[in-house]
């Protein structure tokens, strides 16, 4: 018996949910880069040589996705077991404290408080991935693709319209009380509007509890699991890479727009937007043509 196409208001839902989530990543894109290596940061000392400074936001950086390693297969597994809305709820006030302990770390100068914050933010960041468990929950095999393409699609806006916010929120020549703070409150409040909306409209799209094993080193296991498929190895090998050249680009363009151009968070903004523009029109109109021309197998 084939399962029922997703109802549109649920799809709808878990978009806008999407969206949210993937406006707050954007927010915080254009901010790093000035906050810590910019000519007025003080959160690194100006008297760190600059190979240190660098060191010290590149860990920064890596702090959230390291922690997410670990984090992810736990929230993944406890979806699993008890449904994709308990796991979504819980991410995100994960999320959301710690874009708040981030706004507090900017506020009293603390760096210790922005790696606390990013790791909390990283270990309970499996929002996104509960959001595609969800899509494929609600999708059949012959609207996979496309409902999966809105996501993206939903990814892209969210990549368009998050830097430019980020960006803005912060600038005080667009407004007096506006700081490298600003954006991170607001990303909080985005983060909770989404967990209102997990509890109040969301319904369960699980529809057979599993008993997956919670286990925080899960993705070692399954990197090892996967380089044991000759077939598929390639495949894998071709979605790091892909991964791991977009990731470089979007955190560490940024270091290079600001030492050697001395743009601001508003200019990096504005500049991120306009490669999201594209990544939403690729996701957006040209996903489903290519779907019908090509099926998946």
């Amino acid at each position: 018996m084939k399962p029922k196409s997703p109802n549109k208001r649920q799809l709808l839902t878990l978009l806008l949910i999407v969206f949210l989530d993937l406006l707050g990543v954007g927010i915080v894109i254009p901010l790093l880069a000035p906050l810590l290596l910019g000519a007025n940061a003080t959160l690194i000392p100006l008297a760190f040589p600059e190979a240190t400074r660098n060191i010290i936001f590149g860990l920064l950086l890596a702090a959230y996705p390291i922690a997410q390693f670990f984090g992810a297969p736990i929230i993944g597994g406890y979806s699993d077991r008890v449904g994709r809305k308990k796991a979504f709820a819980i991410s995100l006030v994960g999320t959301s404290i710690g874009y708040v302990l981030f706004a507090l770390g900017i506020l009293f100068n603390s760096l210790s408080l922005l790696f606390i914050s990013r790791l909390i933010d990283g270990f309970t960041g499996g929002n996104i991935a509960v959001a595609f468990s969800s899509m494929a929950d609600m999708s059949t095999k012959e609207n996979k693709t496309k409902n999966f393409g809105l996501v993206g699609m939903v990814f892209g806006i969210g990549f368009v319209i998050g830097p430019f916010i980020g960006g803005n929120l912060s600038d005080p020549s667009i407004v007096p009380w506006f700081n490298f703070a600003t954006p991170f409150w607001f990303a909080a409040v985005l983060a909770a509007v989404s967990l209102g909306l997990v509890l109040t409209i969301f319904t369960e799209t699980i529809k057979k509890r599993v008993h997956t094993k919670i286990d925080p080193f899960t993705g070692m296991r399954n990197i090892r699991k996967a380089m044991k498929f000759p077939s598929l190895r390639v495949m894998f090998v071709v979605v790091f890479l892909l991964a791991f050249g977009f990731t470089f680009f979007a955190q560490f363009f940024q270091v290079y727009l600001v030492k050697k151009f001395a743009f601001t968070q508003s200019q990096i903004g504005n500049l991120f937007a306009f490669v999201g523009l594209w990544i939403a029109i690729t996701q957006g109109l040209l996903i489903g043509p290519i779907s019908k021309r090509f099926k998946p197998e």
